[in-house]
């Protein structure tokens, strides 16, 4: 299943999603961008990232509200990070949530007390070279698709949003409709993972739940603020926070004599872990992140770049804050149902395989990309690949196209320009707004007997009258066809001026028609002379019969009506032509 997607009408192939992939997840295809599932370890920062909001999420939304119209007992469970994303009093959240109809409103926070018993537990019952966190998602997919070395280092426990849908189902019964509510787009595939167990219902992001609220008619600054239903156990500090996980069970790390590292970020995550694959370092334990900051910030949150440190700034304090004010042994009351759950998870090889190309693919390749020396190949990036070794394997992938090359499209569209401009009959010549010439072809320097470097951003009367081209400007409206007359270049063009008024230039297009006009001229003399002729045969006829009226007079009569006739036809072909 595709969780993301791009709109055929929408996408500008920019090709700015590409870069910002950096595991290059995004297939083209006939000038289209589709997510390859299988590659994709959902971070989320083709959405944040689209100029033209092409990307859209699968929503199940429609389920959300089936369950709640069917009545069901249907608890939600919202990430705290949402004290950063609506600018109201938290507390009215929750009665927000409870006027759209869900029967129980909790916050997703396990909070790190609860599940670092589990990690320490695994610390102090295994002994590895390295130790991986596994609680953010689109870590455990990064490492599982492209790290598959490196399972054996992950700790093999349940993200916190799994661990409390186990709980939710244990306090609310196994029947109701668990729904969570985060900015995660990984969370919705994480919770498809577990579908079988029947853990998780539906994800919603932030997006969806303020569109549902404010197309319900519903005003949050109207609103009663409302508490948070607390049947939760809650322990620790938030997982929210980055380096939370590290700072529950700093003294077990300690004591198994590890380093830790707290990494937020996929390119950071993707740095160390090569590290570890390569071996060039060992005996650490690290708290991996994809998201900048950690899980407070997920998609949703990091879309809007102007606000994102207000809204980091507001989620942490209402972290803190809460905090304070929870009991930190409320996990002793619902410890019995901790202990009848199993936490722990596996992970397995999601690694996919690559046809990789050999020397002469590439070769093949790049001499399609347009890239034949070494100058060619500029490794500019534009494209989404950091080479163009990388798009020409991307290509033989068939996960890239050749004319995905802006620089080889650039080039190619303007040596087929060149190669048409320079070796066309007409003259065309383009002027800028202030009708200086900035492009002369050969036919037209010919022409006008002038070379491009000496005409070249020079006023076009210099050459020949501009009044048309001022006046195209001036009305917008284009001359076609017209006929103008050049006695100093013993020329006469048929001149089509165009204005282009979003480059603000003047494109004319003239064919010289001086020989045709020559081979007109000489039609007519022949035609002139034959119609004389004509004229003086009729004459002569004329007098003859004057002379022998009476032997040829009906004869005569027939000869001139003949011969009118053949002079009247000269004359009309030559005003039908002239």
């Amino acid at each position: 299943m595709n969780y993301i997607s791009f709109s055929n009408a929408s996408c500008k192939n920019c090709y700015k999603c590409l870069r910002a992939c950096l595991v290059k997840a995004i297939k083209f295809k006939n000038g289209q961008a589709k997510i390859v599932q299988e590659r994709c370890i959902a971070c989320g920062h083709c959405l944040e990232i689209c100029p033209q909001n092409a990307t859209k999420v699968i929503s199940d939304l429609d389920r959300v509200k089936e369950a709640i119209s069917s009545k069901k007992k249907v608890v939600v469970s919202v990430t705290p990070s949402f004290a950063g994303f609506f600018n109201v009093e938290e507390e009215k959240i929750a009665a927000a949530l409870r006027k759209l109809g869900f029967s129980f409103v909790e916050e997703n926070d396990l909070g790190t007390g609860i599940l670092a018993h589990y990690y320490e537990k695994y610390l102090n019952e295994n002994k590895l070279e390295n130790y991986i966190t596994t609680f953010c998602p689109s870590a455990n997919s990064l490492i599982q698709k492209y790290y598959p070395e490196l399972i054996k280092y992950m700790i093999p426990v349940v993200s916190p949003m799994i661990a409390q849908a186990k709980v939710l189902k244990k306090i609310y019964g196994e029947d109701s409709f668990v729904v969570f509510i985060d900015p995660c787009i990984a969370k919705k595939i994480e919770a498809n993972e577990f579908e079988g167990e029947k853990i998780i219902d539906a994800v919603l992001n932030f997006n969806e739940i303020n569109k549902w609220i404010y197309g319900s008619g519903i005003r949050l600054d109207e609103l009663k603020a409302e508490e948070f239903d607390k049947n939760m156990p809650k322990n620790g500090k938030s997982f929210l926070l980055e380096g939370e996980v590290i700072n529950s069970i700093k003294n077990t790390i300690d004591r198994k004599a590890l380093h830790p590292i707290t990494i937020s970020g996929t390119e950071d995550c993707i740095e160390i872990l090569d590290s570890i694959q390569m071996g060039a370092i060992k005996g650490v334990f690290v708290e991996l992140n994809i998201c900048k900051g950690g899980c407070i910030g997920g998609h949703n949150m990091m879309k809007n770049k102007k606000q994102y440190y207000k809204r980091l700034h507001k989620t942490k304090e209402y972290i803190k804050n809460k905090e304070k004010s929870e009991k930190s042994n409320i996990i002793k009351e619902t410890e019995h149902i901790l202990e009848s759950i199993d936490f722990g998870r596996k992970f397995k090889d999601k690694s996919f395989k690559r046809p990789i190309a050999t020397k002469q693919d590439i070769e093949r390749i790049m001499k399609q990309m347009g890239k034949f020396v070494k100058e060619d190949k500029l490794n500019c990036g534009v494209c989404g690949y950091d080479t163009c070794m990388e798009k020409a394997q991307a290509i033989f992938e068939g996960m890239a196209e050749t004319d995905m090359c802006l620089h080889f499209m650039r080039s190619k569209a303007e040596s087929l320009s060149d190669v048409i401009i320079d070796n066309t009959a007409n003259s065309i010549i383009m002027v800028d707004g202030d009708i200086n010439i900035i492009e002369i072809n050969p036919a037209a320097q010919e022409v006008f007997m002038v070379k491009s470097e000496n005409i070249l951003g020079k006023p076009l009367n210099l050459l020949i009258d501009d009044a048309d081209f001022r006046k195209v400007k001036e009305t917008g409206e284009n001359i076609i066809g017209k006929k103008v007359v050049y006695p100093q270049y013993n020329a006469v063009f048929m001149e089509n001026i165009i204005y282009l008024p979003k480059q603000n230039l003047i494109l004319a297009a003239m064919t010289n028609i001086i020989e045709e006009e020559k081979n007109k001229r000489e039609l007519n003399r022949v035609k002139k002379n034959t119609l004389n002729a004509a004229q003086e045969v009729i004459e002569k006829q004329m007098r003859v019969a004057q002379e022998i009226a009476g032997v040829l007079g009906e004869t005569t009569a027939e000869t001139k009506v003949l011969l009118n006739k053949l002079r009247r036809i000269v004359a009309g072909e030559e005003e039908e032509i002239g």
